[in-house]
């Protein structure tokens, strides 16, 4: 027992000798602009560089623990950023600070050579967030910021609005801040850098969306003048032509940075529906055969944006920004509808001429402080965004009834005004071990007042206003939150986060639509968020993650005021619409440039849309409605590959949908998965040019209530640089096929509903890109506080 208890004492002595002959390693990764960058850090061991240990760190602190060789590397890689190499000598220390790491651009000028390499179009990150490079990609290629985001891997858009596969509608964000699309339109691309996809962001952000998308911009300049100026021009045979003019400038002295930006487009674009509705049974027959043509000429989409940011010192600043945008639309809105009922065959036609007019505003004025090497710091911003709508449509309509015919014209006149106020407040602790403490709060008010006004003339009648389709609507929202969110990591290579978020809502709803109603609540709700992810020393990276959410309709949604289609078919809110409430869980491997996850997300109330009839009986409302729940599923892989001269990026995606509905009447189907697929590829062709191809692939599904169609896009894309980079020309050809259209099928209270939505997306194009100035350091910050809001507002 003696020898025992000796032997015992020996093994615990030596582990603590052991333990105390290791170390840590903690540092903090910063771009050219000082912000945190996402790295991916390798430890290795010197002088054959044997890989010890490696992670992502998305958050751009950097830790490793229990290393036990007294000189090793660490080699940090980032999209977009040349690898940076870094040898730290223990000298007797245990804990080891190696400070702030500036990663610089990845092309970088030595004596008259130029440095090239190919950067992989996906680099994924911790917590499954994956960083996607545009940067000499044929997504450089775009025509505008929201066509890049369309050709992304794992983006899918429906219906205008971005999401991410598997998951659904994400938040657009612009290097940290929320913006609307209508401002997502005047990002120059040749500015764009890389996309960050958060499919599991922390209870820091609004607990609004499924997913984030980050657009992260290139750096400007230390001292001086830099900027681009970018020309595009596309053909379509299906819609016509289209110029989009951009030019951005920045410029810095000392201490004071200044930005601005504009953007122009003009031209045409056109979507056609087509729609047919089907009640089979003899009592109530119908057929509907509905063909809408959108021809939509912008004859001033403006978007305008400038700043003026004062630096105190390394990462504290005061900045304050404005953006706006003005939208002028006009061309013409033509729908034909065949119907046969039980009376006989009919024939309606009309016409809208289309006069709309959108200014957009927003104030930003930040203040950052930092308040230690670590990466301490204090955020204080506050917003004001202003949106405002005008329309005055002329609408023709006629018809014809057998052997007669008639014809009315509406005149429809509508004022929309929404103002949106936030202010937020966030602190961040570091700690020397790496941890991460954010804790903020955060309130919003939103005030959406809107009328719209139909006149009505019969033949040749004088008009008269029509109290049944007119209506006024006034929705007031006040959202107060705060949270609580902490980021670590072990001495296993175990990193954990774990956050809480709590929102209280108040609203209240005025409409004088039919007949008038007057809604308000309040409501309180918590969205935790967890993750624990393990780094092996092989490079495997496992990881598991439970994020819950939350997705309020858009104000508009809620509006029950009347937008006209054609005779017997509306547009309108549903104002008992409610929140519908998410609980993601998902679990992924990485394993260097392969990444495979798979995840479970329940909803509940899930905000969905129909054509539900109206109060006549051949007329349909299309309208948003709430469904009991969803179930949904998926399991994705990626793998992106590098050679000399070819880089391809690969994702497949399988999901299940099981969509419940208890109130509605919708024909129950057999779910039936759907299969994502995307593939991007580019040659570079001796360093001479790069050819670029990329193409998409979405499966039937069922969802069982709708069934979605198959859809798929290939594009390809020739880029040449000329004046030593300075000028770059290229050509696209873009959804070659024409198969990107949006159509399904579903039946819901007797009807059979048949839709098919065909966008002015094949099109020719050309862009040349020119900048000026030199690269450097600094560039502009600005948040947005009043994200989820304005998403919410369009």
């Amino acid at each position: 027992m003696k020898l025992s208890g000796i032997l015992i004492l020996f093994v615990f002595l030596t582990k603590i000798a052991a333990a105390q002959s290791r170390y840590s390693v903690s540092g903090n990764a910063v771009g050219a602009n000082r912000q945190q960058v996402a790295v991916y850090a390798r430890l290795l061991a010197l002088p054959d560089s044997t890989l010890l240990q490696g992670a992502p760190f998305e958050d751009g602190r950097i830790t490793f623990t229990g290393i036990q060789l007294e000189t090793v590397a660490i080699r940090l890689s980032s999209i977009g950023l040349a690898d940076t190499l870094i040898v730290v000598n223990r000298n007797g220390r245990t804990l080891i600070d190696i400070g702030t790491v500036l990663m610089h651009e990845q092309a970088q000028a030595l004596a008259g050579v130029t440095v090239r390499g190919q950067a992989p179009l996906v680099r994924q990150g911790t917590n499954g967030t994956t960083e996607i490079q545009v940067t000499g990609s044929i997504l450089a290629g775009s025509t505008s910021a929201t066509e890049l985001l369309e050709r992304s891997p794992g983006i899918v858009f429906t219906e205008g609005r971005a999401g991410v596969a598997g998951r659904g509608e994400a938040l657009i964000f612009l290097n940290g801040q929320a913006i609307t699309y209508e401002q997502m339109a005047a990002i120059p691309v040749s500015r764009i850098a890389r996309v960050e996809v958060i499919p599991n962001p922390s209870a820091k952000y609004d607990a609004a969306g499924k997913a984030v998308i980050n657009i992260i911009t290139k750096s400007v300049i230390n001292d001086g003048m830099t900027g681009s100026v970018t020309q595009q021009y596309a053909y379509t045979s299906f819609a016509g032509s289209e110029l989009n003019t951009l030019a951005d400038a920045q410029y810095m002295h000392d201490r004071l940075s200044f930005q601005a930006n504009y953007a122009l487009q003009t031209g045409n674009s056109r979507e056609v529906l087509h729609t047919t509705r089907t009640r089979p049974s003899p009592v109530e027959y119908l057929h509907s055969d509905l063909t809408t043509d959108w021809q939509r000429k912008m004859r001033n989409y403006s978007n305008f944006g400038a700043g003026a940011q004062w630096n105190l010192k390394e990462n504290s600043y005061v900045s304050l920004s404005y953006k706006g945008n003005l939208n002028s639309l006009g061309g013409s809105q033509n729908s034909g509808n065949a119907l046969t009922d039980g009376s006989g065959s009919s024939f309606y036609q009309s016409r809208v001429a289309k006069n709309e007019e959108r200014w957009n505003h927003a104030v930003t004025l930040n203040f950052q402080q930092t308040l230690d090497t670590l990466g301490s710091a204090l955020f204080v911003g506050s917003q004001y965004a202003r949106f405002k709508t005008d329309q005055h449509d002329r609408i023709a309509e006629s018809s014809l009834i057998g052997d007669s015919t008639a014809s009315r014209n509406l005149l429809n006149d509508v004022l929309v005004r929404i103002s949106i106020s936030s202010t937020q407040v966030d602190y961040t602790k570091a700690f020397r071990n790496g941890g991460k403490l954010e804790t903020g709060a955060k309130f919003s008010y939103a005030d959406n007042g809107s009328g719209t006004g139909f006149l009505v003339s019969a033949g040749d009648n004088p008009f008269v206003p029509d109290p049944g389709l007119s209506s006024n609507f006034r929705y007031l929202e006040k959202v107060p939150a705060a949270y609580v969110n902490y980021v670590g990591s072990s001495k296993r290579n175990l990193r954990f986060g774990a956050g809480l978020r709590g929102e209280y809502t108040h609203y209240t709803l005025n409409t004088t639509a039919r007949g008038g109603q007057n809604i308000g609540d309040s409501y309180f709700n918590v969205f935790p968020t967890l993750f624990v992810s393990r780094n092996f020393a092989n490079g495997l990276q496992s990881r598991i993650s439970y994020v819950s959410k939350i997705t309020r309709p858009r104000y508009q949604a809620l509006n029950p005021f009347v937008i006209y289609q054609d005779p017997f078919t509306t547009i309108e809110g549903n104002p008992n619409m409610q929140p519908e409430k998410i609980h993601t869980f998902e679990t992924g491997l990485q394993y260097k440039q392969l990444d495979v996850r798979a995840g479970y997300t329940y909803t509940r109330d899930r905000i969905s849309g129909a054509a539900l009839r109206g109060d006549s009986p051949n007329s349909y409302i299309l309208k948003g409605i709430n469904l009991a729940k969803e179930h949904a599923l998926f399991i994705t892989a990626s793998a992106t590959f590098n050679i000399n001269w070819w880089s391809t990026t690969n994702t497949v995606t399988i999901s299940r949908n099981k969509l419940v509905d208890n109130k509605y009447g919708f024909e129950v189907l057999k779910p039936m998965p759907q299969v994502y697929a995307y593939t991007n590829n580019t040659f570079d062709i001796n360093h001479f040019l790069k050819i670029q191809l990329m193409a998409w692939y979405l499966s039937e599904r069922s969802q069982g209530l709708y069934n979605d169609f198959s859809r798929s896009t290939v594009t390809v894309g020739v880029e040449k640089d000329f004046f030593r980079t300075a000028l770059k020309i290229r050509l696209t050809a873009n959804d070659i096929f024409h198969q990107s259209h949006v159509h399904g099928k579903y039946s819901v209270g007797a009807t059979q509903i048949y839709y098919r939505r065909t966008y002015s997306t094949a099109y020719f194009g050309i862009s040349a890109v020119y900048r000026f100035g030199r690269l450097g350091k600094i560039t502009f910050n600005s948040r947005s506080t009043g994200e989820t809001e304005q998403s919410r507002a369009r």
